[in-house]
């Protein structure tokens, strides 16, 4: 089933995963489209972003966020058009940066929504390298990394929307940089075209071996989106005043028990403490969303000169969705997972 103009089909939370998200987790469900009341709008959901962090979404345990309720429409990042607006700003055919979750139609006050204009180039970037993966890669490495020309700089999941532009603004700002990725043909995309010194496979044998091989003068900063056995091989090569800023534990999102083997939290905080290392964890909109003019000028321009490279893996269907998040927990994804509702 397509997009239409006369109803509205919608994820909604069935019932909370234990472990991977399966079938029963979402239900689709058709509606009608809801109408726009005063001081509202209605928008049509043209491109969904999924997100890691949605799968914290479905869990009720304590967070930075709130849950989604049961039978609530599962949240989402969403590029969409205007279809009639009562809010000052806002017309009918402006193309908006919004939130309006797993659905072909969303009401919106306006709030937290950015005005794309008429016509924007490249609509649905504005959910990656130019939306909150963008900003959460160039906020987390500039104000938490800190780094200086010359340092070394390793980013976990460095094919990724945020690794990827991570490890790239580094090469920007004069680092070493080294890329952790899963595969030959990512580790080659790593380095052949976002520019990275070098990538490591860490599905590859001696994995903490080629690492350790990659970074002779140890790792000044660590981004960390992915957690478990990659920190692991991490851990040994920090660098006395090492910053670490915590993004994501990729890994981690679909654990029912504590990882196998020894605690290790003692060796890490002993570390921290004799070296003297930053680690410190953000939540972008939260900690850093004052800054995105900023970002926005600053992200801009090197995307237009080109200093920027962003790949966009697009998927057709708004009923793919739930697979494609699946896909995109285990490491399937190549690149930044975007959904095309109207296809």
């Amino acid at each position: 089933m397509t997009q239409t103009s006369s109803k509205n089909r919608r994820f909604v939370l069935a019932e909370r995963p234990r472990g991977v998200p399966d079938d029963n987790t979402l239900r689709l469900k058709t509606v009608d489209i809801p109408e726009p009341g005063a001081g509202q709008m209605l928008l049509r959901n043209v491109y969904l972003s999924l997100d890691p962090y949605m799968r914290g979404r479905m869990s009720d345990a304590p967070s930075y966020a709130e849950p989604v309720n049961l039978g609530e429409v599962m949240v989402g990042g969403t590029v969409a058009k205007v279809v009639r607006s009562d809010v000052d700003g806002f017309a009918p055919g402006d193309w908006v940066s919004a939130f309006g979750g797993w659905q072909d139609y969303a009401l919106s006050d306006g709030a937290g929504v950015i005005n794309m204009g008429k016509s924007p180039e490249n609509p649905s970037w504005a959910l990656g390298v130019l939306g909150m993966p963008g900003l959460t890669a160039w906020s987390g490495l500039t104000q938490i990394g800190q780094p200086e020309a010359g340092e070394t700089v390793v980013v976990a999941g460095a094919s990724g929307p945020v690794g990827a532009t991570v490890g790239q603004i580094g090469k920007i700002l004069g680092c070493h940089v080294v890329g952790i990725a899963g595969g030959p043909e990512k580790c080659a995309h790593v380095t052949e075209t976002l520019g990275f010194d070098a990538c490591i496979d860490y599905k590859a044998e001696r994995f903490p071996d080629a690492l350790k091989a990659a970074v002779p003068d140890g790792i000044d900063i660590y981004f960390e989106n992915v957690g478990g056995a990659v920190f692991d091989a991490v851990m040994p090569c920090l660098n006395t005043l090492a910053r670490i800023p915590v993004c994501g534990l990729i890994s981690q999102y679909n654990a029912t028990s504590l990882p196998k083997g020894p605690d290790r939290l003692s060796l890490l905080m002993g570390m921290i403490l004799r070296k003297r290392m930053t680690l410190r964890g953000f939540i972008v909109f939260d900690d850093f969303g004052h800054l995105y003019p900023d970002f926005a000028r600053q992200m801009g321009d090197w995307v237009k000169q080109g200093r920027i490279h962003y790949r966009e893996e697009m998927i057709d269907g708004l009923e793919r969705a739930p697979e494609a998040f699946v896909g995109l927990l285990e490491g399937r994804a190549f690149g930044k997972r975007v959904i095309r509702l109207d296809a």
